[in-house]
């Protein structure tokens, strides 16, 4: 069974991430807190996130400076940023939040459905790109195993190639639910998945006997 996805809850007042969590405990998923950008930063270092939800407005550190440090690490650069905000001053002010590296930007008071869809997006995302790697990782195993010949036996190819078509099955069905939206951010991180998996799919390919 695949461990859960986290999302991680920032906000400076208690209440917003007691509202935050209940709206988002029908995700399943494990839910982190923290009270202030530092706090942010430090659960980054240790874990991966699949999403980060992120208050503008925050005593010290506000929000636009901790996503600046989260995109200037390697480690967390590539996790969604969705931005919200109590206040709205206008496009320049929300130009400033896709500045900082958000994929949205959301105003309080929200559409909990919304949110809790819009989330939902970005944690299945992040499922396929685990599920991704752990091919990904088992191919680099397998080829070690082998000595690195040029084709390795047909029964760890068919299993391995079976595993990336279910990935890419499950990635094609979320693509489809996806198409036509106007959410840059979610369809950008749509993309990058469907890249990787073709790429995967070519090395594998690669290896079949015969095969140039």
């Amino acid at each position: 069974m695949m461990q859960k996805a986290k999302i991680l809850l920032v906000d400076d007042r208690p209440e917003n991430l007691l509202a935050l969590e209940a709206i988002l405990s029908a995700l399943d998923q494990t839910l982190v807190r923290a009270a202030s950008g530092e706090e942010a930063l430090k659960a980054l270092l240790t874990d991966d996130f699949a999403v980060i939800l992120l208050d503008v407005q925050m005593p010290g550190m506000d929000g636009f400076e901790t996503a600046a440090h989260i995109k200037r690490r390697e480690r967390t650069r590539d996790i969604p940023i969705i931005f919200l905000t109590a206040i709205n001053h206008g496009p320049h002010h929300t130009f400033r939040g896709y500045a900082a590296g958000a994929v949205d930007y959301i105003s309080k008071p929200f559409d909990p459905w919304v949110l809790r869809a819009k989330v939902s997006v970005f944690v299945d995302l992040y499922m396929k790109n685990c599920q991704l790697k752990e091919q990904a990782a088992l191919l680099r195993l397998q080829l070690e195993a082998s000595g690195n010949e040029p084709a390795i036996g047909g029964a760890l190819l068919g299993e391995l190639s079976a595993r990336l078509a279910a990935v890419e099955e499950q990635a094609e069905s979320l693509t489809k639910q996806l198409d036509g939206t106007e959410d840059g951010g979610v369809a950008a991180t749509a993309a990058h998945l469907e890249r990787k998996l073709a790429g995967l799919r070519r090395a594998l390919d690669a290896l079949r006997p015969g095969t140039d």
